[in-house]
């Protein structure tokens, strides 16, 4: 959201009003580094400051928020979900490799070690919010609004717990205090995945009902929407379908994804694939994050940039990714008619590869990415070689070359996180329609086939790649996951895409792969796969991460762990 625009309260409204219902002492002092319950319910203005820090006040993971206000879900972080998966790993670990190598445990789940308790720190927020909104000075109209939003980000905190843990403890509209009796054995009892995901679905209806079409001024940018509450329900009922959770079909995920599109107000962008990430706003905007000068987050050129312009390499592309771009004529570079060259393996591939990753001859900032040994700039024989690639890769996706990477400090990280844009939903839609009606059927009162709205996809401009030719129901679902992995590579998908698909124990027990590039004295170079990080494995255990055992401990050892753990 537009931090200049909606003020942080974080400092008077965040996990302190946890502590709003404790009893005075008898000195009677109002403590002055927190608001009053009273103030909250009878100042609309300090009420709706409070439910903006909805959208900003729940900090995910260690580093989220960087000093500034963490976001509405983790977005840009120096460690991102895909350095998780087979898209990137992170350079400098930053508590990802030990989930990557399948040592995470109750008692130490790494940069994932927080998701359980914030969470549910979040949903308690939400329901003190919903309980005090009755009373509070306001349009009957406008409070609809507001109930539709928290209702909203609620739902959102039950679905980062249930694609994470599975069932979860449904509260309601409970709020906990202080002193209760926290043996109640209610508040521990796990729900199965299918009661938690019908109680979102639930809630989500009513949200969409209330919230409005659009957004009513620049001030209001980042908040809840029809469009949003939808496309969150789009993805809660695919997983569900999935074959991990098993808690609901092909065709309610079909037509939810049909929700969003039949409303008529998103497109894909056709100014260019790499350029959606670095505009502020596009019409294929549906929930996003936007920053400003005021309000700057991670730096990414920086973070992510190659040692040769003083970055930190951050999160490094994997061979393993790099494998799966197509050529520019559709086919996998392992098809022998595909023109693939080994000797020059990044040329005419899918256009999204070179807008999406920063390889050996790309061009950056006025000369050529090196990653060649001996000599190259970006490589270990360059600058500040322990910040040079484990992979051989850098990411380009969402960097911004107008921003500076040297001293960036205030003056770069402004880029939009898009929580949920329209391709994801049209892929939503040609996967749940696949599995539902095949690849060419169009459902009643769709608006596309399976077919048709994967290729609009991959015909955008920009993209301009060819149509699938996938002639049944599993060739389309190959065709559909791979253009998952291509077009919403590193939003934050992969990691819950190969679980939800249960193909995890296959992609994440792949070596984590990079590429050494050696610079022969003609000029030409030779081409040799690396391990860039040793042991990586997974375990079926591992499609669910376990929940901490300081939450299982302070349950009374209630709550149920995760199997396996």
């Amino acid at each position: 959201m537009k931090l200049n625009h909606i003020k942080y309260w974080g400092a008077l409204l965040g996990s302190v009003l946890l502590f709003s219902a404790c009893k005075k002492d008898y000195l009677d002092i109002q403590p002055t580094d927190r608001i009053a319950t009273s103030a909250l319910s009878s100042d609309s203005t300090v009420y709706e400051a409070y439910v903006t820090n909805r959208y900003i006040g729940t900090q995910l993971t260690n580093k989220e928020g960087d000093g500034t206000p963490p976001g509405f879900g983790r977005g840009f972080e120096y460690a991102m979900w895909s350095s998780l998966t087979d898209e990137s790993i992170y350079n400098n670990d930053d508590d990802t490799w030990l989930i990557q190598r399948g040592q995470l445990s109750p008692d130490n789940l790494g940069i994932a070690n927080v998701f359980w308790g914030r969470s549910y720190r979040g949903i308690r927020e939400c329901n003190f919010a919903l309980s005090l909104l009755a009373n509070v000075p306001m349009s009957a109209m406008h409070r609809s609004r507001i109930e539709g939003e928290l209702k909203f980000v609620r739902a959102f905190r039950y679905f980062d717990l249930i694609r994470n843990y599975g069932g979860v403890v449904l509260m309601g509209d409970r709020v906990t205090q202080l002193g209760e009796n926290f043996q109640d054995p209610a508040l521990f009892k796990r729900s199965t995945i299918k009661e938690c995901i019908d109680y979102v679905s639930a809630q989500l209806d009513d949200a969409v009902a209330k919230l409005p079409l659009n957004n009513d001024g620049a001030w209001m940018n980042g908040r809840a929407t029809k469009g949003a509450a939808l496309a969150l329900k789009s993805r809660l009922m695919l997983y569900a379908a999935s074959p991990l959770y098993n808690a609901g079909t092909w065709e309610a995920a079909a037509t939810a994804a049909q929700a969003v599109i039949a409303l008529n107000k998103y497109g894909l962008y056709t100014g260019g694939y790499a350029n959606m990430f670095l505009a502020n706003e596009t019409n294929e905007t549906i929930f996003a994050r936007f920053y400003t000068r005021d309000a700057g987050h991670v730096h990414l050129e920086i973070a992510n940039g190659p040692n040769g312009y003083g970055g930190w390499a951050g999160n490094s592309p994997l061979q393993n990714l790099v494998d799966d771009y197509e050529m520019s004529n559709g086919k996998a570079i392992t098809d022998a008619t595909s023109g693939y060259n080994a000797n020059n393996p990044y040329a005419n591939r899918d256009p999204r590869f070179a807008a999406t990753i920063f390889y050996n001859g790309a061009s950056y900032r006025g000369r050529a990415i090196e990653t060649f040994i001996p000599g190259g700039r970006d490589s270990r024989d360059g600058s500040e070689n322990w910040n040079t690639s484990k992979t051989g890769y850098y990411l380009k996706k969402f960097i911004n070359e107008a921003y500076p990477i040297q001293n960036p400090w205030g003056n770069a990280g402004f880029q939009t996180w898009n929580y949920f844009r329209y391709a994801e939903i049209l892929l939503n839609f040609a996967e749940s329609a696949n599995e539902a009606y095949g690849p060419d059927a169009v459902p009643a009162g769709a608006t596309y086939s399976a077919r048709t709205a994967i290729n609009a996809v991959r015909a955008r401009t920009g993209v301009n790649m060819p149509a699938v030719t996938a002639s049944s129901k599993d060739q389309m679902r190959e065709a559909i996951r791979h253009e998952r992995r291509i077009e919403l590579a590193f939003e934050e998908h992969r990691f819950y895409d190969v679980r939800r698909w249960r193909i995890a124990d296959v992609t994440e027990n792949r070596p984590a792969t990079g590429i050494t590039i050696t610079k022969n004295t003609n000029g030409t170079f030779n081409y040799a796969t690396k391990v860039a990080l040793e042991g990586r494995s997974f375990a079926a255990k591992h499609y669910w991460l376990p929940i901490p055992r300081n939450e299982i401990q302070a349950s009374g050892n209630q709550l149920q762990q995760n199997a396996g753990y």
